[in-house]
């Protein structure tokens, strides 16, 4: 019997696409489920929050339409992030849609509340949980989470700092459940690096960004392109809690990516504001030099996979 719930059983690739603030979108998401990677977007993309059920009626009617007409190569389920930090005040009726629609995993951040994942598991759901420390994924595991997403440094947006070697070592020292690896990946032999290291999953963010169905601007999708990770810049600056982003942006904004200041965590806020912070200040990881064109998520995937291959070949042989 396997170790994994069932949502995360026999996908087509190790990968889980991260929920990417303001960009993520059906479109996105199917595309990503139907090229074989859990897709994922935030519910706080939907506004007004009326449109959270317009928009998972369309994800899971196009799935499952594609399953049908695909019975041999079905697309991979999808996840819905939830913010459970106390400034979402959308946190209980985002819930209510997720419950309706049986959505398959959710990825909550900034919090762990044992009623969102008895909610989730009240229709069969899995709940995987962000964390940064040891400490943190410890919490997570006592209130109900299933899994957890390691947030290790080089991630985009909000991030920790632990290296992903000793993130990974310590929580598999008490913890054999679902584990996905975020920070820094942008390729295939990154996934199967996660894997060797002790997580089931690598989790990719900003590599989608620089896709044709990420809802980004395109001078977004092409400073992706264009920077790598010395282009990265670490502040809690723009929403009160730590996160990397890109240089090209700050400065456009007219900061100093050098001297910026330190930010009251108190002051975090994912209410109207703070889509600002991701909207003219790009979140980005330090994996994106990786990324040297704007493609298909399709094209991106097959990357992916077709590299994934290539790092299994080259160790075993």
């Amino acid at each position: 019997m396997s170790r994994l719930p069932a949502p995360l059983q026999k996908l087509p690739l190790p990968i889980i696409a991260a929920p990417l603030f303001i960009i993520s979108n059906p479109k996105l998401v199917i595309e990503q489920c139907k090229a074989g990677v859990v897709g994922s977007m935030p519910a706080l993309n939907a506004r007004p929050a009326s449109q959270l059920d317009e928009w998972l009626h369309e994800i899971t009617e196009t799935l499952a339409a594609y399953n049908q007409a695909n019975p041999d190569k079905p697309a991979a389920p999808f996840a819905i992030n939830q913010i459970v930090h106390k400034s979402n005040d959308r946190l209980e009726h985002d819930m209510q849609m997720v419950v309706k629609h049986k959505v398959p995993i959710i990825i909550t951040s900034l919090g762990a509340r044992t009623d969102v994942n008895d909610a989730v598991h009240s229709y069969g759901g899995v709940v995987m949980h962000d964390i940064i420390n040891n400490a943190f994924a410890r919490k997570a595991i006592e209130k109900g989470a299933d899994g957890l997403i390691a947030v290790a440094a080089g991630a985009g947006g909000h991030a920790g700092t632990k290296s992903p070697f000793a993130l990974i070592q310590e929580i598999r020292q008490w913890f054999d459940g679902p584990i996905a690896l975020s920070g820094s990946i942008a390729t295939g032999g990154a996934v199967l690096a996660a894997q060797a290291m002790g997580a089931d999953f690598g989790y990719i963010g900003s590599a989608f960004i620089a896709t044709h169905e990420a809802r980004a601007s395109e001078a977004y999708k092409q400073a992706i392109v264009d920077s790598n990770s010395d282009d990265i810049v670490y502040s809690n600056l723009f929403t009160g809690v730590h996160g990397n982003y890109l240089k090209p942006s700050v400065v456009a904004a007219g900061l100093d990516p050098d001297k910026l200041p330190e930010s009251d965590p108190s002051a975090m806020n994912f209410g109207g504001d703070a889509k600002k912070a991701w909207k003219d200040i790009w979140g980005c990881g330090q994996g994106i030099g990786a990324v040297t064109a704007v493609t298909s998520t399709a094209d991106l995937v097959a990357r992916l996979a077709r590299e994934y291959r290539e790092a299994k070949a080259r160790i075993c042989g």
